[in-house]
């Protein structure tokens, strides 16, 4: 499979993003392109083989890393004023405009894990999306999440607050929790509202609101059962968002894919190549629901 090729996507407020462009191999019938959106704190470089699949069935693959995050960072994070939303509104949407203007006129997809599935409403470009799968998105209102994890939320916020106000921003890395956050992220994530909009003020929140009703593509919802940031609250609270997309949610069962438990991250990992992975692709190309 390809190992793709680096691209810095420049954003209108010049801020660059880091990330890899999956070609369609030699050969290959060129189906479309999919754009491929990170959780929180999550390297684009995880994504990268489900990247490579889907360049080797056809769709040529995007994934960037959002600002603040792995090759995106920017240099050090204190001082660094980045919002949750930005991530969605102006990051996901660069890279949307640069794989509309680069497809050839076919088909242009995404795929959005945790919060990139949610994140993607908030884009101008994503009312040009043929179609939009999410796995587990959500964006941490702790009302819609399972006890258990409440308690871990709320303890983890507990952590962050005091760090952030310290450090300037969440040094994940040192705690062994995946990627250090950008303070204004950590503090959206600590304390996300029930209509996560009002994070932003004034004409920018109506503006987050008018990219979400533009959405039009079919999105299927997708997550583990025992995924406990992605219940079915949570699925349905990100679905609301984009009122005018068709959508279904599908909770899917450890047991058919041969395991105990997936929880949030298992699903992008290569052992799924030929069942999960599979699923997505008929799809992204077919409309087939798993």
């Amino acid at each position: 499979m390809s190992a793709g090729s680096e691209r810095v996507f420049t954003c209108p407020d010049g801020r660059a993003l880091h990330g890899t462009v999956f070609d369609v191999p030699r050969g290959v019938e060129r189906r479309g392109t999919v754009v491929i959106a990170c959780a929180t704190a999550v390297k684009a470089t995880y994504y990268h083989r489900y990247a490579a699949f889907l360049a080797a069935n056809g769709f040529a693959a995007v994934t960037f890393d959002y600002r603040g995050i792995g090759e995106s960072r920017g240099g050090a994070l204190r001082g660094q004023r980045i919002r949750w939303y930005q991530w969605g509104s102006q990051d996901i949407d660069t890279v949307l405009a640069w794989a509309m203007e680069h497809s050839g006129g076919l088909p242009v997809n995404f795929v959005g894990h945790s919060f990139g599935g949610f994140g993607v409403g908030m884009a101008e470009h994503a009312a040009g999306l043929s179609r939009i799968l999410t796995v587990g998105a959500q964006h941490a209102y702790w009302r819609d999440l399972t006890l258990r994890r409440k308690a871990g939320h709320w303890g983890r916020a507990a952590v962050m607050l005091p760090l952030v106000a310290v450090m300037g921003y969440f040094p994940a890395k040192r705690l062994r929790l995946m990627e250090d956050l950008p303070a204004g992220v950590a503090l959206d994530w600590a304390r996300s509202r029930k209509d996560f909009t009002t994070a932003a003020a004034g004409s920018l929140c109506d503006s987050l609101r008018a990219h979400q009703a533009a959405v039009r593509a079919p999105i299927l919802a997708l997550a583990p059962n025992d995924d406990e940031y992605a219940t079915i609250p949570a699925m349905n609270r990100a679905l609301s968002y984009t009122p005018n997309s068709p959508s279904r949610v599908i909770h899917l069962l450890p047991a058919d894919y041969g395991e105990s438990s997936l929880g949030h991250f298992a699903l992008f990992h290569s052992r799924y190549q030929d069942t999960f992975w599979k699923q997505t692709l008929d799809w992204l190309g077919r409309r087939i629901d798993p």
